[in-house]
């Protein structure tokens, strides 16, 4: 079992259904899951770069990832329905508490002039989105194999019925919120 996975079950569980007050320990907040993406503007002129892009995507999440496909045409933007321009992976279960872990104990305090997620990053659901600038902060991902720095997503989904509820459970989790 996942040492973050662990501690939620032992320790965070019971003192979130306290400071919220819930009498069913089925409503406690959990994390649900985690959508990684990455968009790749540049696939539409070189293929090649979802290949290389797939590799350490693959390493950094733990799993393969799906391509994501233009939904409509836009001129503007030079993109065609069914383009690629992206990856995605959806993490779930041990996975996703392994990946919560690594970016909460080992990415985060690496990014640059990092005080800190901000509360307005919270939807009204308590779901959490970052945007991380580059993707060489990851320990699998290799310097060298890098060709450019791309930016991703990420999503954390929760159970949580508000923003603070979900706030409350990513700080019980370790995630650094600014003050």
């Amino acid at each position: 079992m996942q040492r973050l996975k662990e501690k939620y079950i032992k320790e965070i569980k019971g003192k979130l259904q306290q400071d919220l007050g819930l009498k069913n320990s089925m409503a406690t907040p959990k994390v649900t899951k985690i959508v990684i993406n990455i968009g790749l503007g540049e696939a539409k002129d070189n293929s090649g770069i979802l290949d290389k892009v797939k590799v350490y995507f693959s390493q950094l999440a733990g799993q393969s990832p799906v391509v994501t496909l233009a939904k409509k045409s836009i001129a503007s933007f030079k993109v065609s329905q069914g383009q690629a321009i992206g990856m995605m992976v959806t993490l779930r279960g041990d996975k996703m508490y392994a990946f919560l872990d690594k970016l909460v104990s080992i990415v985060l305090p690496k990014v640059r002039d990092f005080k800190g997620i901000s509360a307005n990053s919270f939807d009204s659901f308590g779901n959490l989105n970052i945007g991380l600038k580059e993707q060489i902060i990851f320990p699998e991902v290799d310097y060298k194999s890098v060709d450019k720095t791309r930016g991703l997503a990420v999503t954390i989904t929760t159970s949580a019925k508000n923003k603070e509820e979900g706030k409350k459970l990513l700080e019980y989790l370790g995630m650094p919120f600014r003050s």
